[in-house]
C-alpha cells in the first residue's frame, strides 16, 4: 500500500507545539514498520528517512489551510507519486483531493483523520462553533467546509468515542450520514515519554502539579488561572505551567493574543513557575518527570489532548474537569465538576501515598494500547 499522508503543519518554527506533526512523525515509522510505502507530504520531512517526503508549502494562516488546499499542486503530487491512499489529515482539504484524483485519473482511497474538530457539543445537545475559528463570522463557513470534507472522504477517522459521536451527529445535521466509514483510532503515545509507574516519585506531602497545554483562550485558560490561584493558596501544590510557544509573530498574536496576556497573567502568581523546553523531547520529559501530576486542558468539549497522554505516559495522574473526552478517558476520581472538588483531588494526591500510587499505575495503563506499532496496526486496519 503506498500511503500519501497530506499533512498541514501550521507552524514549522515551532514543531513540538504542532501535535499534527508529533502525531505524523510517531505514526510513519510505524506504517513503515507495517509494510506500507509512506509518503508524507508537508512543510518538513518526518524524523525517519525511511519514511518518503514531498515538499509543500506551509499555510500563512489557519483559513487558507481550510479554504484554499491548492488544487494544482495536488494534482502534481498525486501523479508524481500515484497512491493507493491518500490522507487527509486537514479534512477540509479532502475535496480538493477528490478533484486532484479525477484530474490526475488516480483511483485512491481519501481517508480523512479529524484531527481537530471546528465544534463542540454542549451537555445539552447544542451544537457550538469553535471560538478560535470564528475570526469574523469565519466559524459556520469552517463548519460547511468540514462537512463537505466528511462528504468526499471514503474513511473518516476520529481520536475517540466523544470525537465519533460529535462526528457523526454534525455530519448527520448538514446531510452526511457516515455510517460504517467512520473508525476510532486514537494518536500514539509518544515512547519517549514512557516511564515504570514504579519510578514515579510519590509526593511527600506536597506535589508539583504541571499544567502543558497550549494558552489560549479558547483552551479554557482563564479558568485554569482561577484555579490555579487556589490550588498554591489552599493546597500544597506548586505549579508548573509550560509555556509553548514562546515569542511569537506578530500576525499570530494580531489574530489571537491571548497566549501572551494569559502568560504575563500566570507568571505573575506566586507558587506558579514557568517552564519553555525549547522544542527539545529530552528537556519536556525532564519537566514532566519532575512534576507529580497533570491538569488537563478546560477547553470546551475536549475530544482528544496529546499532553495529556503524554503526562499519563510518564505515570503522572491527570485531573480534569468532566466535559468532552476527558469524562471518557480519566478516572472517575479524578474528574471534577467545581474547583473545590478539584482542590480536594490534588490535596489527596499530595498527602495520600496510596490514592497517588494507584492513580499513577492506572494513568500509565490508559496509554498501553497507545504504542505507535498498535495505533498502525488499527490505522491500517481502517483503511481495509
Amino acid at each position: 500500500m503506498r500511503l500519501l499522508y497530506l499533512l498541514n503543519v501550521s507552524n514549522p518554527t515551532k514543531l513540538s507545539a504542532d501535535s499534527g506533526f508529533t502525531f505524523a512523525d510517531l505514526l510513519a515509522p510505524a506504517l513503515t514498520d507495517a509494510g506500507a510505502d509512506v509518503i508524507v507530504a508537508a512543510p518538513v520531512p518526518a524524523g525517519d528517512t525511511r519514511v518518503g517526503f514531498a515538499l509543500t508549502t506551509a499555510p500563512t494562516t489557519k483559513y487558507r489551510a481550510r479554504f484554499d488546499p491548492g488544487l494544482n499542486g495536488l494534482v502534481d503530487l498525486v501523479r508524481r507519486t500515484r497512491p493507493d491512499v491518500v490522507v487527509a489529515n486537514q479534512i477540509e482539504a479532502a475535496p480538493a483531493i477528490r478533484a486532484a484524483l479525477l484530474e490526475a485519473h488516480v483511483d485512491a482511497l481519501i481517508a480523512g483523520y479529524c484531527h481537530y474538530l471546528p465544534f463542540a457539543f454542549t451537555g445539552e445537545g447544542r451544537l457550538e462553533l469553535d471560538p478560535s475559528l470564528n475570526d469574523g463570522g469565519l466559524g459556520r463557513s469552517v463548519l460547511l467546509t468540514f462537512a463537505a470534507g466528511l462528504a468526499a472522504c471514503d474513511r473518516v477517522l476520529v481520536h475517540s468515542s466523544t470525537a465519533a459521536s460529535w462526528t457523526a451527529a454534525a455530519g448527520a445535521r448538514m446531510g452526511v450520514e457516515l455510517a460504517d466509514n467512520l473508525h476510532i483510532v486514537p494518536a500514539p503515545r509518544d515512547e519517549r515519554l514512557v516511564r515504570d509507574p514504579a519510578d514515579v516519585a510519590v509526593p511527600g506531602g506536597t506535589a508539583v502539579a504541571i499544567y502543558n497545554h497550549r494558552l489560549y483562550a479558547h483552551y479554557g485558560t482563564a479558568h485554569f488561572t482561577a484555579l490555579a490561584k487556589r490550588l498554591v493558596a489552599e493546597a500544597p501544590v506548586q505549579l508548573t505551567v509550560m509555556d509553548l510557544f514562546g515569542k511569537r509573530s506578530e500576525e499570530r498574536v494580531r489574530l489571537d493574543p491571548s497566549p501572551e496576556r494569559h502568560r504575563a497573567e500566570l507568571a505573575a502568581l506566586e507558587g506558579v513557575s514557568l517552564a519553555c523546553d525549547g522544542g527539545d523531547r529530552v528537556r519536556y520529559r525532564n519537566v514532566l518527570a519532575g512534576a507529580h501530576f497533570g491538569i488537563a486542558p478546560f477547553r470546551a468539549g475536549c475530544p482528544w489532548s496529546m499532553s495529556v497522554i503524554d503526562c499519563q505516559g510518564m505515570g503522572l495522574p491527570v485531573i480534569a474537569p468532566r466535559t468532552g473526552w476527558l469524562a471518557e478517558h480519566i478516572d472517575d476520581d479524578l474528574l471534577f465538576d467545581t474547583a473545590d472538588q478539584a482542590v480536594a483531588i490534588a490535596r489527596r494526591l499530595a498527602t495520600d501515598a496510596e490514592f497517588y500510587r494507584v492513580h499513577a499505575k492506572l494513568a500509565h495503563a490508559a496509554t498501553a494500547d497507545l504504542a505507535p506499532a498498535v495505533v498502525a496496526a488499527d490505522y491500517l486496519e481502517a483503511l481495509r
